[in-house]
C-alpha cells in the first residue's frame, strides 16, 4: 500500500502503509445517500451504483464474523468527504470507520476504477484484502453488493492467514 494517510469518519488518520499485521478489508463503494442528500439523476440506472447503504449494513452484520475469520479491521472506502460519510456511520450503526479519499489520493496511487455523474468522480465498487501492507485479494466487481461482505468473509475461512 502506499504511504497515504486517508482521513477516518472519527477523526483520525489512517496511514494505509501502517495498518499493522493482518488482514485489513478495505471495501470501496461510489456513494451513500442519507436523509439529507440527493442521489444523481437516474442513480438507479447506472451498473454498480445501487446498493452502497445495504453493502455498508452488510460488513456491519458480518463485522464480528469477519473479524473472527482473521481479519484485524474493517474500513469502507469512498471519495466522499469525512463529514457526510460520519452521518451515514452513525445512521447506520456501523462499527467501523470508513475513510475519505476525497482528494483522490488512494485513488490516482493504485488507479482505482472511477466514473462520472453529475460533474462528479466516484469510486467503482470493489474490495481489497490487505495483508502486512500488501494487497492480497481484489473483489472486482461486486455483485450483488448486499451479498459481498458474506463472499469476503467465504474467502477469509477458504484462505486462513498464516
Amino acid at each position: 500500500m502506499p504511504a497515504i494517510a486517508l482521513t477516518a469518519t472519527d477523526g483520525s488518520a489512517i496511514d494505509l502503509d501502517r495498518l499493522g499485521p493482518g488482514r485489513t478489508i478495505l471495501y470501496a463503494y461510489p456513494l451513500t445517500g442519507g436523509p439529507h442528500a440527493q442521489l444523481p439523476d437516474d442513480w438507479d440506472a447506472i451498473p454498480g451504483a445501487r446498493g452502497c447503504t445495504a453493502e455498508a449494513c452488510a460488513f456491519r452484520d458480518h463485522h464480528a464474523d469477519l473479524l473472527a475469520a482473521g481479519a484485524s479491521a474493517v474500513f469502507g472506502l469512498s471519495t466522499q468527504d469525512p463529514d457526510y460519510q460520519r452521518e451515514a456511520v452513525e445512521r447506520l450503526h456501523l462499527p467501523f470507520a470508513m475513510l475519505s479519499d476525497d482528494a483522490f489520493a488512494l485513488t490516482g496511487a493504485l488507479r482505482l476504477p472511477t466514473f462520472d455523474v453529475d460533474g462528479r468522480t466516484l469510486l467503482r465498487r470493489l474490495t481489497m484484502v490487505v495483508r502486512d501492507g500488501i494487497v492480497e485479494k481484489v473483489f472486482y466487481p461486486v455483485f450483488p453488493p448486499d451479498r459481498h461482505a458474506s463472499q469476503v468473509l467465504a474467502w477469509l475461512v477458504r484462505t486462513p492467514g498464516s
